[in-house]
């Protein structure tokens, strides 16, 4: 019976080697994890702090977009309007550019004028005068509503 008993403390010894080790190495780990805990809550922290700035400016960023979109809408309805007069001015220049260019072109197809060519040359002159002093006017009524 001796012999069992010696048998049994020895395999507790043998069992309980393995265990002091193991308690050693848990406890060593657990040491390691205490420390991480605590920089992992100051990680936590920094998270919930940043987290919390993002969500109070999202409502500044959407206002900051509002204003922007707000102030870009009028650029852009400016430009509209600046576009349909500088299309109205161009329509209106090139139709006085035909103008001046069939007085031109009138004026040279006449090389022996007559008389009654010539009062109607200086009558085709004067209407064209009177018509570039019209569209003159336009545009300059057009350029100043512009302003």
């Amino acid at each position: 019976m001796a012999n069992i008993e010696l048998i049994v403390n020895l395999l507790i010894i043998c069992l309980l080697v393995p265990m002091i080790l193991f308690a050693y190495n848990l406890n060593k780990n657990l040491k390691v994890l205490r420390r991480d805990q605590n920089s992992l809550a100051q990680l936590v922290a920094a998270l919930n702090e940043a987290t919390f700035k993002a969500e109070n400016s999202i409502p500044k960023l959407k206002s900051a977009t509002e204003h922007s979109s707000e102030g870009l809408k009028e650029v852009v309805d400016s430009a509209k309007e600046l576009k349909n007069d500088l299309l109205f001015i161009n329509e209106r220049a090139d139709s006085l550019a035909d103008r001046l260019e069939n007085v031109i072109s009138n004026s040279r197809g006449l090389a022996n004028p007559r008389p009654e060519a010539v009062d109607n040359q200086v009558k085709e002159q004067k209407v064209a005068q009177d018509d570039r002093a019209a569209a003159e006017l336009e545009l300059l009524k057009a350029l100043r509503a512009i302003k």
